[in-house]
Formats: C-alpha cells, sequence, structure tokens
C-alpha cells in the first residue's frame, strides 16, 4: 500500500508539472487561453528599408478656386473617424492649399435605396457642382446611372471603377497592401500568440484588409491564430455604423484569446476600441489596430487613444487632394490606377510611439512589397 501511495504521489507530481509546462509555454491548439502568454515562433525579418515615396500628381499649386466641390459621403459621414472623415481632410486640405471656396457635403442614410444614391448625385449636378466625388463603393451603381447623362461634369468614385466611363476617375487602393503592414505589426507585438480581425461588411472590398492583415501576420509568425467577424453581410451596411456591434464581436475576440483586434468597420471601429480598452490592464495590455485614417489623432477617440498601436492608412485625403488638384490643372490622366504603397496611397501610423520598436521591421517588409519580393494577395485564404 505504501509503495502504491508512493507510485500515486509520484504521477501527480509528473502531471501537475506537464500542465504547468503547458501553460508556461502557452502550447495549445487554441493559440493559448484568454490572456495568456505564448510562445510565438516568429520568422527573421526582411532586411532593408522602404524605397521612397512618389511625389503628389495633382500639379504643385494649382489653381482650383473656380472649382466647385461636391462630395457625397458613404453611411456615416463627416465625423466617423474612419474612412469619410479621410476624404473629408482631403476637402479640406483642397480649400487650405488649393483654394477651393465653393463646397457642399451630402451623405448617405442607413439602408437607403440605389435612387437614393443617385439622386443625391443628380442633386449635386443640377446645384452645378463640378467636379463630384462619391465616396464608396456603393456609390457604383449610381455613378453609372448618373454620369452618362452629364458628360461635362468629373466625377471620382473611391473604391470602385465605374465600368471605366470616360468622365469618371476611379480611385482605388491596395488595401491589402497596407493590412499587410499591420498584420505584421500584430504578429510581432501579440503576447499570446492570438490576433483578431473585425470587418464592417463582409464585401471583396473589406476581405482585400482581412488578406493582407492575415498574410502579414503569418509572414512574421506561421504558426499564429487569428480570429475572424464580420458585422453585416454583403448588402447590409449598417456593419460601418454599428459601435455597439463592433464592441461586442470585438470582446468575443478578445474572450477567445486575441490580444490585438484590427477593426476594418467604419464608424463602429469606436465600439471595438471600447471593448479593447475595458479589457486592457497593465499586467494585460491589449491593442487595437485602427482604420484609413491615424485613428490615434481623432479626437472623437481621445479617450481610447492608448490602446490604438497603430491604424492601416489608407490615404483617402491624398486621393481626393490629388483629384481635385489634377481637376484645377486638367491632368486627371496623371492619377495613379492604384493607389499602394509606391505611391504612399496605403500605409501605417506611427502616432503613439507604439510600433516605434518595430519600425525598422515593417519598413523592410514595406520595402519587399514595393520591390515585388512581397506579393500580397487581395482575397484570403479559405
Amino acid at each position: 500500500m505504501r509503495r502504491a501511495s508512493v507510485l500515486t504521489a509520484a504521477l501527480l507530481v509528473v502531471a501537475v508539472s506537464l500542465v504547468g509546462c503547458a501553460k508556461d509555454t502557452g502550447s495549445t491548439g487554441s493559440g493559448g487561453s484568454a490572456g495568456a502568454a505564448t510562445e510565438c515562433r516568429r520568422n527573421p525579418s526582411p532586411t532593408g528599408g522602404a524605397a521612397p515615396a512618389a511625389p503628389p500628381v495633382g500639379g504643385v499649386g494649382a489653381n482650383a478656386s473656380a472649382l466647385r466641390v461636391g462630395l457625397s459621403y458613404d453611411v456615416g459621414g463627416r465625423g466617423d473617424a474612419s474612412f469619410n472623415d479621410a476624404a473629408a481632410a482631403g476637402l479640406d486640405r483642397a480649400k487650405a492649399q488649393l483654394g477651393v471656396t465653393q463646397d457642399k457635403e451630402l451623405t448617405a442614410a442607413v439602408g437607403e435605396s440605389e435612387d437614393a444614391s443617385a439622386g443625391r448625385l443628380r442633386q449635386l449636378v443640377a446645384d452645378g457642382y463640378n467636379p463630384i466625388i462619391a465616396v464608396g463603393f456603393k456609390y457604383e451603381p449610381a455613378v453609372e446611372a448618373v454620369a452618362p447623362g452629364a458628360p461635362n461634369v468629373k466625377f471620382a468614385l473611391i473604391d470602385s471603377t465605374a465600368n471605366d466611363l470616360p468622365n469618371v476617375t476611379p480611385l482605388v487602393f491596395a488595401e491589402e497592401q497596407g493590412s499587410f503592414l499591420v498584420g505584421a505589426a500584430a504578429a510581432l507585438k501579440t503576447k499570446s500568440c492570438h490576433i483578431g480581425f473585425v470587418g464592417g461588411v463582409q464585401t471583396p472590398l473589406i476581405q482585400k484588409f482581412e488578406a493582407g492583415f492575415k498574410q502579414g501576420a503569418k509572414a512574421v509568425a506561421p504558426d499564429i491564430k487569428i480570429e475572424t467577424s464580420y458585422l453585416s453581410q454583403a448588402g447590409d451596411l449598417s456593419g460601418f455604423n454599428d459601435p455597439a456591434k463592433g464592441g461586442e464581436a470585438t470582446k468575443g475576440e478578445l474572450d477567445a484569446g486575441a490580444d490585438v483586434v484590427y477593426a476594418a468597420a467604419g464608424a463602429s471601429g469606436s465600439g471595438a476600441f471600447r471593448a479593447i480598452k475595458a479589457a486592457s490592464t497593465p499586467q494585460n495590455p491589449k491593442w487595437g489596430i485602427g482604420v484609413d485614417s491615424d485613428q490615434y489623432n481623432d479626437k472623437t477617440l481621445a479617450d481610447v487613444r492608448d490602446v490604438i498601436m497603430t491604424s492601416m492608412v489608407k490615404r483617402v485625403d491624398v486621393a481626393v487632394y490629388d483629384f481635385i488638384s489634377a481637376v484645377a490643372s486638367n491632368q486627371t490622366n496623371n492619377i495613379p490606377k492604384v493607389f499602394d504603397l509606391k505611391v504612399d496611397g496605403v500605409g501605417y501610423a506611427t502616432s503613439g510611439g507604439f510600433v516605434d520598436d518595430i519600425k525598422s521591421q515593417l519598413d523592410a517588409y514595406k520595402a519587399q512589397i514595393i520591390s515585388g519580393a512581397i506579393k500580397v494577395s487581395a482575397t484570403p485564404e479559405q
């Protein structure tokens, strides 16, 4: 009996020791429990710095004072702290630097019909605005309906091509390239080897953000676990303007073990950051990654800026400014076919200093993408 008791005790010690080892290394199939530090196998970073950005294309010193600029925003409008605000920043810069004094801003409503979108563009045409900038892929049918009937009006369509109409300039971006860089940042910063992605609406456009983010993260840490959530499906744009749902989805990913979450969800991202702030402690920090604008600097997010590690900056502001400048100087043919890393059309933010320690690594990845050594997919792996 005594020998059996000793053997049982020895087995218990071994079992406890094994459990302790599993907890210390975090080597669980699910990427570790929530908040647990986990060993994350990381690849060596590439070497070399980033190539210089191309100069603006809109014509230095263009005078746009004669233009009457119309902007038709996506859902959320000016003040969404994300996509629309980036477009607004481009207009504001054109006012300050190009002399624009006449402009009109209109905003889409949640769940509106395509006729309503087209009606808003027709209103701008009737009121004499030229050029007119449609902010977001939702306007593609509206632009295709309105532009042919207004051949002397120059339109820009952000995030779509409108079937190559002659008076429409597409302003499209390599979102997957910028998202690759913030995915790499997430993988370099995670303590649990477990990160998350929250998309606003499950469309091919937002899937570009997802695809690049995952590819960048796995380029750094091949075994990393990545949670994925979408707030609404294609055809339902409410996912871009529902902070409560954004917070709920983010909390679910944090509860599952993620400690860095990238929210590509428009105004819903504010809810994501607040969920991250509520879950973060000095001993167990959580991080959010913003989108479109440098969200660390957004005044409406000042209370959560300390958890915004970086943002994938989609330079909608640059595209809007360059388009206005190009119209003023009659150089719209010089607008880039795609606003990518080569022309500084996408990138990552450094505000707050939270990625200063990994900037050289991120810039090395950036250089490899620009050179073509790394090809970033625009569609997520299935």
